[in-house]
């Protein structure tokens, strides 16, 4: 308990340090792929840390809202306290919403970590230590981001909350697999984006975290992503706690708030 008041503590003392966030815009001359909607822009907020506490370590994160809307606030931008306290820059990234079109949501995020590194020098960041965290349906981008990405646009890690990561009947979250893939995909789409499918020992290692009780997104989907992880010998940890359903985020009504911020700390400070 005392330990819990003490780090209760500190992320009060840290939110009141947040930086003015560098507000970009992704794809100034347009981007690759169209979502169909020309007034949906893709942008991200930067939260950089104290110059004196840079670690060089940065996340990008994708909020989530079912690949129809997103939840800039408790998935994104009040992040950023937690983040920069620890000497780790915060990129919130405003993904655009694909209308079936599915190439539109990663070639936003691989832009995104692209941009990260190629600001790497001026905003103090280390090339191989850009992360990639998401929620929901956010966690789903940020899954396929985690294992279908190379190069520039890879991560050297994930931060996964309540994520959706299969697009199979069942087991996924219908409203996201549609919004992504549309009403009737084809099988290969459906493969394609099934992320437990495409872990390899290549895939960084996760951090994933979840309510027991979710009735939004069921917990197979992190149970077989987490399976999968070890199957390959990827490390991995997994945190389900007993409630709080779906869609948490920072929240602190959030039962197990205190415990799963202390809980990400320490994992952030294990590599």
């Amino acid at each position: 308990m005392r330990q819990l008041l003490i780090f209760a503590m500190m992320l009060v003392a840290t939110a009141a340090n947040a930086q003015k966030p560098i507000e970009m815009n992704l794809w100034p001359d347009g981007p690759r792929v169209s979502s169909g909607d020309p007034e949906d822009q893709a942008k991200i907020w930067v939260y950089l840390p104290d110059s004196k506490k840079a670690t060089g370590r940065a996340v990008v994160c994708c909020p989530g809202g079912g690949y129809q809307h997103l939840a800039m606030q408790h998935e994104g931008h009040d992040w950023a306290p937690f983040f920069n306290g620890q000497g780790i820059a915060l990129i919130v990234l405003k993904y655009r919403m694909p209308h079936g079109h599915y190439q539109v949501p990663l070639e936003d995020a691989e832009k995104a970590m692209k941009v990260v590194r190629g600001h790497a020098d001026e905003w103090h960041i280390n090339k191989k230590d850009v992360g990639i965290m998401g929620f929901s349906a956010g966690g789903h981008l940020a899954s396929t981001l985690a294992t279908h990405s190379s190069g520039d646009a890879a991560a050297n890690f994930q931060i996964l909350f309540y994520p959706v990561i299969s697009m199979e009947q069942g087991t996924t979250h219908q409203g996201s697999r549609e919004n992504l893939l549309g009403k009737k995909p084809k099988r290969k789409e459906v493969n394609e984006y099934s992320n437990e499918q495409r872990v390899s020992k290549h895939t960084p290692r996760a951090f994933i975290a979840l309510a027991g009780d979710d009735r939004s997104v069921p917990p197979a989907n992190s149970l077989s992503y987490y399976e999968e992880m070890r199957n390959n010998k990827v490390p991995a940890t997994m945190h389900i706690y007993p409630e709080g359903g779906h869609g948490f985020g920072i929240r602190q009504s959030f039962p197990s708030h205190l415990e799963m911020m202390m809980e990400l700390k320490a994992w952030l400070g294990s590599f």
